[in-house]
């Protein structure tokens, strides 16, 4: 027989259980979630679409037909970017440093950032550049602009390492993350990346915080640009230390290879598929496996 509840046993259970996780617990003391307006995912993606409407103008958002049309549209979602941007950083920095900052100093930060918008736009148009020539399936730039998932993932990077850049704290790792979930593409605000970078295909690609990524770099599906051990200070806590590859111009990785630890993969050089790097690499050269290795490995000795 299936238990059957009565008003009264859910009211109790209701009310029961309002009232423990209406209390703030030590766990949330001790990382200061204590409450309080947050700033907004929904709020944030907005942000993203109105930026896609200024870099991209006709492609999404309303129709251009005219100069004078460009001009009104791109002025209007300027003004709504400003807004919503400001209320964000403002938001961001009184709910993980805890710092109430005035209106003027995040009208001043929101500035800025809108201040770096052609030049984000520029460093795009050349990432769809690359892809254009990266990729023998492109049959027009509208196309990479409207199908491939590096023109959003670098969209959301561009726009994140600028704000983190201008000190805005977590709001970029939001920005990422967002771009990270619709695409599989794991790139961390911190990282550095030059022009004309290309990621083909790109599921699972993840590039670490402190990567250097210099111009003319091409990705593909699965690529590790990660970190082989993490530092420690006397207290055991990790130190956010520079752990994370140096790419150099004109490189090739190939799909599900992983480039681990501060090396440097020298300019001009292929890196085959499903090879493990760990030590640098001279420019011009090509690694690749020959053959498959036969070798136990013990005490992280495969990598």
């Amino acid at each position: 027989m299936k238990y059957q509840a009565t008003s009264m046993d859910k009211k109790k259970i209701l009310t029961k259980n309002v009232k423990i996780l209406s209390e703030i617990t030590e766990q949330e003391k001790n990382m200061h979630t204590e409450g309080g307006k947050q700033p907004s995912v929904s709020v944030i993606e907005k942000i993203i679409e109105t930026l896609k409407q200024i870099i991209f103008p006709g492609y999404f958002g309303a129709e251009i037909r005219s100069t004078e049309s460009r001009h009104y549209h791109i002025g209007v979602s300027m003004e709504n970017l400003e807004k919503d941007l400001k209320e964000q950083i403002s938001l961001s920095f009184k709910s993980f440093k805890g710092e109430e900052i005035c209106e003027s100093s995040s009208d001043e930060i929101a500035l800025k950032f809108i201040d770096t918008i052609p030049e984000i736009k520029r460093v795009l148009y050349t990432d769809i550049e690359a892809m254009a020539k990266a990729d023998p399936a492109v049959t027009a730039y509208g196309e990479i602009i409207f199908c491939y998932p590096v023109v959003q993932v670098m969209l959301h990077y561009r726009v994140a390492h600028a704000l983190l850049k201008l000190g805005v704290p977590v709001l970029p790792r939001i920005i990422t993350e967002l771009a990270h979930s619709k695409t599989g593409i794991d790139i961390h605000p911190g990282a550095q990346i030059g022009e004309y970078f290309a990621i083909d295909h790109g599921t699972g690609v993840v590039i670490g915080e402190t990567s250097i990524i210099g111009n003319h770099v091409t990705l593909y599906q699965g690529v590790t640009l990660g970190a082989k051990k993490f530092a420690k200070n006397e207290q055991g806590v990790l130190l956010n230390t520079p752990r994370h590859p140096i790419i150099e111009d004109n490189v090739t990785i190939y799909s599900n290879s992983s480039i681990l630890g501060r090396i440097t993969i020298g300019h001009d050089t292929i890196v085959g598929g499903n090879i493990w790097v760990t030590q640098s690499v001279r420019p011009y050269s090509k690694i690749v496996q020959q053959r498959a290795v036969e070798e136990m490995f013990a005490d992280g000795a495969g990598i």
